[in-house]
């Protein structure tokens, strides 16, 4: 995060903390202390999830979410409103107690480095980084879905059993904090470069959007995907994994998505709607060039 911090200093934060009343401006003047690390990163993670949050999110609606699943007999009056509030009301939180995490790498603490000496330290890194992730946020999520926690921290993201890309971080904040655990100890527990640490944490935002959009793209069943996440928003005990099923098989909590690959694959069902597109098209063309009949004789001549 020292790399976001160092270009944002200059170009933003100084002149923010410069324009404060004076006590404040005085307690935040210094780049290098704790405290001016801890607002730094408190407005960086803020404003700039937020903002990935809902670029992400209206690029994926507005380009390739399905509206018919706006008159799903399960979508929520009023849905992507509320998921939209209650993602940037949590969104603030889970970052406060997310701070700490970037703080002590910031000083020091964490395994992340600046330079890479060799070519394969980023396919080892990327592929470390998955499967470790992927395996703790199946326990994790998992976790969640015990009866003793379930009710007041994951319930609220299982309310939209419909979901649309905004679905993917409205939730409870403490929720959204527990599944991002792993992405951080990662970082304290196997080296990884600092830009390419930086990536994965945008890729990752953009996969969750991803897993809720309603676009079935892909039948694979390894890789976890939003046909599978569907299933669990409909039928909670199933496939809790994060990229791949691997978990879901070895936790006995894997389901395939027998209906979503069966009629509801996106490829299939923009085939088909442009092949009605065309009928309708044809039959247009075909009614304007057909030639009117001739009036009839209203009635004949008298005799």
């Amino acid at each position: 995060m020292d790399l976001v911090l160092n270009y944002l200093d200059p170009r933003l934060l100084d002149g923010i903390y410069a324009s404060l009343p004076a006590p404040a401006a005085n307690m935040l003047a210094e780049r290098d202390t704790v405290l001016r690390y801890c607002v730094s990163l408190w407005l960086v993670l803020a404003f700039g999830g937020s903002a990935l949050y809902l670029i992400g999110a209206s690029a994926s609606f507005f380009f390739f979410f399905d509206r018919d699943m706006l008159r799903h007999p399960k979508f929520l009056k009023n849905q992507i409103a509320r998921e939209i509030r209650l993602s940037l009301e949590s969104l603030p939180w889970t970052v406060a107690v997310t701070v700490p995490w970037f703080l002590f790498e910031l000083l020091g603490y964490s395994r992340l480095y600046d330079t890479l000496t060799t070519w394969w330290e980023l396919p080892a890194q990327i592929i470390g980084f998955l499967l470790f992730t992927d395996c703790l946020v199946y326990w994790i999520h998992r976790g969640f879905h015990h009866p003793l926690v379930y009710g007041w921290l994951h319930k609220p993201h299982h309310v939209w059993k419909i979901c649309t890309p905004y679905s993917a971080i409205a939730f409870h904040w403490l929720d959204g904090y527990g599944q991002s655990l792993p992405y951080h100890i990662f970082a304290y527990l196997f080296p990884m470069w600092k830009p390419l640490y930086i990536t994965m944490f945008v890729l990752v935002q953009l996969w969750t959007i991803s897993i809720h959009d309603g676009v079935f793209i892909s039948s694979d069943e390894v890789v976890l995907s939003s046909a599978h996440h569907n299933v669990h928003h409909l039928q909670y005990n199933y496939n809790y994994g994060q990229y791949t099923t691997l978990w879901d098989r070895i936790g006995g909590s894997y389901r395939k998505p027998e209906e979503e690959f069966k009629s509801q694959m996106y490829f299939d069902k923009l085939k088909k709607k442009r092949e009605l597109a065309k009928k309708l098209a044809l039959a247009a063309a075909a009614a304007a060039t057909t030639p009117e009949c001739e009036p009839a004789m209203a009635s004949k001549k008298d005799m």
